[in-house]
């Protein structure tokens, strides 16, 4: 596959630099969701890494092999003070619901942020690094891959996007005031695991979904929709992907992705389903009605985003970060899948299998798409 480079952009890539630390602190703000765990998992098996400390808004029953927690808000409470010392600090504290309540989400997804990166050059932190995602990507091709200097304008109606991009920015003026800290941002696809699945369903699905449904055997279809091209990758890698960044000495923008790319030819594949053409304009209205409905939380910007945003090359964190993704993109998704049938679950707040109370009672009561919890 081609790989596109955007014309007259500066490169967003920094020279390798700095030290690996041999005997690392790191502190990781949103700990317990779907790649926080991956994360702690990563560091707590790396041979580098002492001790992690997790920045989390409602403290695990789950534990994890070096890590201690300690309850903070990242838009509100002190930061320095648990980042003194450490060796990197990642980020990934990040809410995606309520998706009726942009107030809350801009608080800790852009206020929290820019108080993160602050708190981190106050405390002397030597490296950050910070989860963007695909979706903070301008709309680019879906018949090639585009390197990390693709433009990260987002794209406008979504809220994800738009967030992500701000985002993108704070973190180039923080580069521009701390250009001793080494700094990391990477870009995953979709992000997939078993063990995530009531999390992920309570987020993009809602209360409605028959998750015993969900076995590919009884998915005769998928909709083959035009630019429905988008790449994935398993929560434990990209949790191998950011134990590199913060144990490492690389620096800049990395896309990560698992192989192959999933369009509905490959999903037809995969779940043994029939392509059928369905037009574009009829699922965004689909996601549109049944959102403003309270049937499910997801609004209709994240089928924009996942039409929009280009297909990523991921060779830079290859030979520069050195990652390699060990499952397929297709893996991921039939994880997800079978962890959603069996509506599996990690405990903690984010990905507890009791987070919806008996039958989801708990996600009717609190509004669909109106909590983060």
């Amino acid at each position: 596959m081609a790989v596109v480079r955007a014309p007259e952009r500066p490169s967003v890539f920094g020279e390798p630099g700095g030290v690996p630390c041999p005997s690392c602190r790191i502190v990781v703000t949103g700990a317990t969701g779907n790649v926080g765990t991956s994360v702690l998992r990563a560091l707590g098996e790396d041979n580098r890494v002492e001790s992690v400390l997790g920045v989390v808004r409602r403290l695990p029953e789950a534990q994890f092999s070096k890590a201690s927690f300690v309850a903070a808000d990242v838009a509100e409470d002190d930061l320095v003070s648990h980042f003194r010392g450490a060796d990197a600090v990642v980020h990934l504290a990040w809410l995606i619901q309520p998706s009726r309540d942009l107030r809350t989400t801009r608080r800790t997804n852009v206020d929290g942020t820019r108080r993160v990166f602050h708190a981190a050059g106050e405390a002397g932190v030597p490296a950050l690094v910070y989860a963007s995602s695909v979706g903070a990507y301008s709309p680019g091709p879906k018949d090639r891959a585009v390197d990390e200097t693709w433009p990260t304008g987002g794209i406008a109606s979504s809220f994800y996007s738009r967030q992500k991009s701000e985002t993108e920015r704070l973190l180039d003026r923080h580069e521009q005031e701390f250009p001793e800290m080494r700094t990391v941002r990477l870009r995953p696809g979709l992000i997939f695991k078993g063990t995530a699945a009531s999390g992920i369903r309570r987020l993009f699905a809602g209360p409605f979904v028959p998750t015993s449904a969900l076995h590919r055997a009884l998915i005769p279809i998928v909709p083959d929709i035009e630019r429905l091209r988008f790449q994935a990758v398993h929560s434990l890698d990209v949790g191998s992907a950011y134990a590199l960044a913060a144990t490492g000495d690389a620096r800049g923008a990395f896309n990560i992705a698992a192989e192959p790319v999933l369009d509905p030819a490959e999903l037809g594949r995969l779940l043994r389903a029939r392509p059928v053409p369905v037009p574009a304009s009829i699922v965004r209205a689909g996601a549109d009605l049944t959102w403003r409905a309270h049937l499910q939380p997801t609004p209709p910007g994240w089928v924009d985003m996942a039409l929009a945003v280009p297909i990523m090359d991921t060779s830079r964190a290859r030979a520069e970060l050195g990652w390699t993704p060990r499952r397929t993109s297709g893996e991921a998704l039939l994880e997800l899948l079978e962890g959603m049938r069996r509506s599996e679950g990690i405990e903690t707040p984010p990905l507890s299998r009791r987070t919806g109370g008996p039958a989801r009672l708990r996600e009717f009561l609190t509004g669909i798409g109106r909590t983060s919890r």
